[in-house]
């Protein structure tokens, strides 16, 4: 399992709670990105929305791609996904940047693709948003010039979105033949999206079942395509560790105590403009990305116990949210990861 971690750049991922001691700053992303470098995380997801989702569209947020060229520039080993949101920019500018950032961290820069959900915020920023099935025809013309530009020395493209002539692109991206591309998705547009254009699939929170039937499907869906096999499967979850059942439960009250928070406002057009495999309640809502679902919540030994479950569905990347952000991951780094790796071992000497 490979452990990653989102960005804090919404100053937390709580509805229900105002403050989180999570500043909205550079200095405290970069604190935290290279803290989890020391503890073993392998990756960290910046958003990239140009409104709080969380804390409401008045409230403070970091830009995604000019935090991730900063965060390149002061780290070493970690992974550094963006999400790149097609409305919202031009392709080969997009794999321009994209390229550049891939150099100044040395092959570390990877792509989360979104196709975009929030009506709201493309009104108020100028974004393209149109139709659920014509998002991602716009996303499968971005990605092919973005990946034309990678590869080709140069590049022309003319199709219902975008028209590109006779481009050049120096220097390429240090990954070749390009960093991977990273998508999400549950409609059947979507998942065709991915499985023709893209490398990894990351996915909202789910119970084990619910992402074990996921990953066979896509894996079904890449076969039948003549496709090969994608090279991740990742999960958005919500941490909850404490030493005690007791303590779990109190933290789990706290951050479900559902208040007419700002954070809301978003709720109404992701779960009307997006097409998702499970009902999203309000509960579930109260943190961001379904985290609640996977049931990260308990003791380190039962939050190990549920990885090693995910391993065996199928799963091998983790991207966790904590609150505070840097206790809390400190925390899993120290009590659960060992555990994980403790775990493993045992089962596999048994099984010998």
């Amino acid at each position: 399992m490979r452990y990653g971690f989102w960005m804090p750049i919404f100053g937390g991922w709580l509805r229900n709670v105002e403050d989180e001691n999570m500043p909205t700053t550079f200095e405290y992303a970069k604190k935290v990105t290279q803290s989890a470098e020391k503890w073993g995380y392998d990756t960290t997801l910046i958003a990239e929305l140009n409104l709080n989702d969380i804390k409401g569209v008045e409230a403070d947020s970091l830009e995604a791609w000019s935090t991730a060229a900063a965060i390149a520039a002061v780290t070493e080993k970690i992974e550094i996904m963006t999400a790149i949101r097609p409305a919202f920019h031009n392709p080969a500018v997009t794999a321009k940047m994209a390229a550049n950032i891939d150099q100044i961290s040395n092959g570390r820069f990877t792509l989360n693709v979104v196709s975009a959900w929030w009506a709201e915020e493309a009104r108020q920023y100028g974004g393209e948003f149109t139709e659920h099935d014509e998002r991602y025809e716009r996303t499968d013309e971005f990605l092919e010039v973005v990946k034309g530009m990678w590869t080709q020395n140069e590049f022309s493209f003319k199709g219902k979105y975008y028209d590109i002539q006779n481009a050049h692109l120096e220097p390429k991206p240090v990954q070749r033949p390009n960093p991977i591309l990273y998508a999400g998705g549950e409609s059947p547009r979507g998942k065709k999206s991915i499985v023709e254009n893209c490398d990894a699939y990351v996915m909202h929170g789910g119970t084990v079942e619910e992402i074990e039937k996921k990953i066979q499907d896509m894996k079904d869906l890449r076969q039948a395509a003549g496709k090969e096999p994608l090279q991740s499967f990742g999960m958005a979850a919500y941490v909850v560790c404490r030493d005690t059942e007791e303590e779990v439960k109190e933290e789990y009250a706290r951050i479900v105590d559902m208040k007419d928070a700002s954070g809301y406002v978003g709720y109404n057009d992701f779960v009307s403009k997006s097409q998702l495999e499970q009902q999203v309640k309000l509960e579930d809502y109260s943190v961001s990305n379904r985290g609640l679902r996977p049931n990260l919540i308990g003791t380190p030994e039962q939050i190990a116990d549920r990885i090693l479950a995910y391993e065996n569905a199928g799963l091998d990347l983790l991207l966790l949210q904590f609150s505070p952000q840097l206790e809390e991951m400190e925390r899993f780094s120290k009590k659960v990861m060992p555990l994980v790796e403790e775990k493993r071992k045992a089962l596999e000497t048994l099984s010998k």
